[in-house]
């Protein structure tokens, strides 16, 4: 059971990077990385489905981590 939370783990970890790193395409390298100041705007379209996916793939992530930890202490 652990072996295929962990394996669930990674897997989420990975897409939750890559959906990161395509929400910033549109950013310049500077502002990547906390330098510019950007403009509020609201977010449409694909964007907005990335931003939720984003927030969902988090929760995933931080329930799994926390079942795991449960499990590795429960055993």
């Amino acid at each position: 059971m652990s072996l295929y939370l962990n394996l669930i783990q990674i897997i989420v970890s990975i897409t939750l990077i890559v959906i990161i790193l395509l929400q910033v395409k549109g950013e310049t390298g500077g502002s990547v990385f906390g330098g510019g100041a950007g403009v509020a705007r609201t977010r449409r379209g694909l964007e907005r489905t990335l931003f939720n996916v984003t927030i969902a793939l988090s929760v995933i992530f931080l329930v799994m981590s926390f079942l795991n930890a449960f499990l590795a202490v429960r055993s």
